[in-house]
């Protein structure tokens, strides 16, 4: 049984699969279980978000703000880290297996 991709609206913007959310303000947004796969999230305001379960595969996060987020079981697989700020964030039992993160300079 094929499973549907779910589409929704947060804070205005469309939460989908490559979706380009570059620079978009999703603080405190509840983003649990959310399909983020190979999107563009930029420079997004991502603190305080509940992404637990998230599937963020291959997802651009370069510079993105993830402090305080809650990343638990996220799946950040191959994702782009570089100079994303997790401060604070729990990435217990995330799998950042193959993701790229280069601190902030």
């Amino acid at each position: 049984m094929a499973r549907s991709v779910v589409v929704v609206e947060v804070n205005g913007y469309t939460i989908e699969p490559g979706a380009d959310l570059e620079g978009a303000n999703l603080e405190g947004a509840d983003l649990e279980g959310a399909n983020l796969k190979r999107a563009l999230l930029r420079g997004a305001g991502l603190s305080g978000a509940n992404l637990t379960e998230a599937h963020l595969t291959k997802a651009n996060l370069e510079g993105a703000n993830l402090s305080g987020a809650y990343l638990t079981m996220a799946n950040l697989t191959k994702a782009n880290l570089t100079r994303a700020n997790l401060d604070g964030a729990n990435l217990t039992k995330a799998d950042l297996w193959g993701s790229i993160r280069k601190p902030p300079e």
